[in-house]
């Protein structure tokens, strides 16, 4: 099973390059990170795990800048994100950094895409919220029209490119429906999470993993349906808090990578979990 962690990693945490380094060395295989542009301070958008929100959501470094700075000083390290938030970018923009990263790192970017939570921080970007799955469903077909081998225009609801010259390309090939990295969808189980699943994903990046048992079943008997091959399907739970009983039951379910938190924290306080984590990660390290 791959091993890999997720981190808010913020002005006040490890850097990006000595956390890398660090998970390439010990074994691990990638490295997902979130994304949330700014925290309105007026927020009637609860907190989902409840409480009071964290100080990191509004300290976040861009993803991509800071995966391409991992990228830079690792060479089999997988990179995720965990996850972008498709809906507040500008989708030529947003295709071209994702690209980018997926180039400069030689095929190794997993983009982590989800639907958000936070309602101001949305509505600031212009998103209606009542309709911003159907947005990013559009805006994900848009950046594969970019990333197509052929200049290909594309015309939906909520934008449109013309064919275009746009380079680079991701290095990774197509997988059936799907052009560019690749590409799990966050998110609570339900038909419509499983419905983009199927139709633009390969796969799903479930928040702490539980009742998989119950809801793995739907998924692969709807990723049939759609035609997808059985094998092709990636579930990946993610900010999982280990023990060896969890990891085993995963791994009785087929999973094949999981992705582990880490705190937000300084240098000699990550160091000290992954030295936690480190028993984990025999033979995780093949790239994500």
């Amino acid at each position: 099973m791959r091993i890999a962690v997720t981190i808010f990693l913020t002005d006040e945490t490890i850097t990006p390059t000595r956390l890398a380094r660090e998970l390439e060395q010990r074994g691990f295989a990638g490295l997902y990170v979130p994304e949330h542009t700014h925290i309105p301070v007026e927020r009637t958008t609860p907190y989902p795990a409840g409480g009071e929100l964290p100080r990191e959501y509004g300290r976040t470094l861009d993803p991509f800048v800071a995966l391409g700075q991992a990228a830079a000083v690792t060479e089999r390290l997988g990179l995720g994100t965990g996850i972008t938030l498709v809906a507040q970018h500008d989708p030529i923009d947003l295709a071209k950094q994702i690209a980018t990263v997926d180039h400069l790192s030689g095929g190794r970017l997993t983009l982590g895409l989800g639907f958000g939570w936070n309602v101001e921080e949305a509505a600031d970007h212009g998103v209606e919220w009542r309709t911003r799955r159907e947005l990013v469903r559009d805006r994900m077909a848009l950046m594969r029209a970019l990333w197509s081998e052929e200049p290909t225009a594309y015309e939906g609801p909520y934008g449109s490119v013309r064919a275009s010259s746009a380079h680079p390309k991701p290095v990774q090939r197509p997988r059936g429906p799907v052009v560019g990295p690749r590409t799990l969808i966050g998110g609570a189980a339900g038909p419509k999470l499983f419905s983009h699943i199927c139709e633009y994903a390969d796969g799903w990046l479930p928040i702490g993993g539980r009742g998989l048992s119950e809801t793995l079943p739907v998924l692969r008997a709807a990723w049939a349906d759609a035609g997808r091959e059985p094998e092709a399907l990636r579930i990946v739970p993610y900010a999982v808090h280990p023990s060896p009983g969890k990891l085993a039951y995963y791994a009785d379910l087929g999973i094949e990578e999981v992705v582990l938190q880490l705190p937000p924290a300084g240098e000699s306080e990550i160091l000290k979990v992954l030295d936690e984590y480190g028993p984990y990660t025999t033979g995780s390290s093949d790239t994500v």
